[in-house]
């Protein structure tokens, strides 16, 4: 019998502050091209976070994956690192790269990968507004 994949979802919210800025950038050239987001005092988003896990369901439980292990996860690996921080000076993760939603993405995706099972699939798709986000990995 061919095991069945699914896809599950848990979607948490964090809110947190950050600068978009390029270091080797003139404050002429990071304004022209990050505008607001370069506010040198910093801005804040309510982000929301939707993982995505995709895997063959366990014959004895019917599950992809505990969903509340992966709610313990997503809350020890990323809601304790970045909910109400300052991306950019409060955490390790940014303090040399640039906190773009798709760079948050990215570090999500490599904190929660390294902790799944490696015959599940990962995806994040990250809300930064409620118009604007981000996916990773795509295809």
């Amino acid at each position: 019998m061919t095991l069945k994949k699914v896809a599950v979802f848990r979607k948490e919210h964090f809110n947190a502050a950050h600068r978009l800025n390029n270091p080797n950038w003139s404050e002429e050239k990071n304004e022209r091209v990050y505008g607001k987001c370069n506010n040198y005092n910093f801005h804040g988003h309510n982000y929301d976070l939707v993982v995505q896990v995709v895997g063959p369901l366990d014959p004895e439980t019917g599950y992809v994956m505990d969903m509340k292990l992966l709610s313990e996860l997503i809350k020890e690996e990323i809601l304790d690192r970045f909910d109400h921080k300052n991306l950019n000076l409060d955490t390790e993760e940014f303090k040399d790269l640039n906190p773009s939603a798709e760079n948050i993405a990215i570090v999500i995706y490599d904190k929660l990968r390294n902790k799944l099972k490696t015959e599940l699939e990962l995806k994040i798709r990250l809300y930064e507004t409620e118009r604007n986000f981000v996916e990773y990995p795509v295809g």
